[in-house]
């Protein structure tokens, strides 16, 4: 069992929250204390239709396994990548799961009969992982995986700015002479910390060529020792603009590179602490001292995916220009 979610959910019935990646779903049944009553995992599928019949399937079968029926569930939340206008609820470009343009939340709605709300995924991990850290006032949340993405939450509430982008640092350029982005640009942070960015750069066959990347360098190898460094750079670089542009308490750090434990988290320190040695300003900032790696296996997407459910889009704080 995870940590109980902070919101205040009395008086309601149950709550579901699913994380829909490119592989699989994780879903979560959350109760009106902040319970999770159940959490399933899942294949998703591939496809416009195939979406849509996973996610309705992954809510039957989680009610199933709560001890509960699909009435008994006042409202579903989606975290899915991709642009996702969160008022409509429709789902634009979503490569890795083959969707192209997609009416998700009314589709699945009209399957279960439940509010149904979408999310962009990075965001409902933001806010899933500031309700279980119990964190107050304002966060951000950075997505090491195979990109590199940004949420930002404050007063427990999503934070899009002006045209939805807040936070988003992945394709903000650091190095004009750097590698060649997907956005077109060169030197993203992406480029340096993306999982994706770094296998093509290693360019060696491996299940898991950022912990080969890592393991080889211990090892001497000159190539991996330099693509090591540039993962702590990009994700030191990340969290310095995290900072830096929005000034957020706690920078907690997920996605699929967590799984590298203690040598990410410490390699980022050591980039922030070296980055800091010339200049008091960065230093009386204290930077290492406010980031933290999510735990393996955390349910914050799908816990935000609930929380998403069971908030209107309205009441998201939003930055006019």
């Amino acid at each position: 069992m995870t940590d109980a979610i902070t919101v205040d959910l009395a008086g309601r019935r149950i709550r579901v929250g699913l994380d829909v990646g490119g592989t699989k779903i994780d879903a979560v049944a959350v109760a009106p204390s902040g319970e999770i009553l159940a959490r399933l995992r899942r294949p998703t599928g591939w496809g416009e239709d195939a979406v849509v019949e996973s996610v309705s399937a992954a809510v039957v079968d989680l009610a199933a396994e709560a001890g509960l029926t699909v009435a008994d569930i006042d409202s579903v939340g989606i975290g899915i990548p991709g642009l996702v206008d969160a008022v409509s609820g429709r789902v634009l470009h979503a490569v890795n799961l083959g969707v192209e343009s997609l009416d998700l939340a009314e589709r699945v709605a009209a399957r279960l009969g439940a509010v149904v709300r979408v999310e962009n995924d990075v965001k409902a991990a933001a806010l899933g992982a500031a309700a279980l850290r119990r964190i107050e006032g304002s966060m951000a949340y950075l997505n090491l995986g195979t990109g590199v993405a940004a949420g930002i939450v404050v007063d427990g509430a999503i934070w899009r700015g002006a045209r939805g982008t807040a936070g988003e640092v992945g394709h903000l350029s650091v190095d004009p002479a750097g590698r060649l982005c997907g956005c077109g640009q060169r030197g993203c942070i992406e480029t340096f910390c993306g999982g994706g960015a770094l296998a093509k750069a290693w360019g060696r066959p491996g299940a898991h060529p950022v912990r080969d990347i890592l393991d080889a360098a211990d090892e001497g190898d000159p190539l991996a020792a330099s693509l090591r460094a540039d993962l702590f750079h990009g994700a030191a670089a990340a969290v310095r603009a995290l900072v830096l542009s929005a000034d957020v308490e706690r920078v907690i750090i997920g996605g699929g590179l967590t799984a590298l434990g203690a040598r990410l988290e410490a390699g980022v320190r050591d980039a922030l602490h070296a980055g800091a040695e010339a200049s008091a300003f960065m230093r009386s900032l204290h930077l290492d001292d406010r980031i933290e790696l999510l735990p393996l296996g955390s349910p914050a997407a799908a816990v935000g995916a609930a929380l998403v459910g069971a908030t209107s889009p309205l009441k998201e704080i939003v930055t006019h220009g």
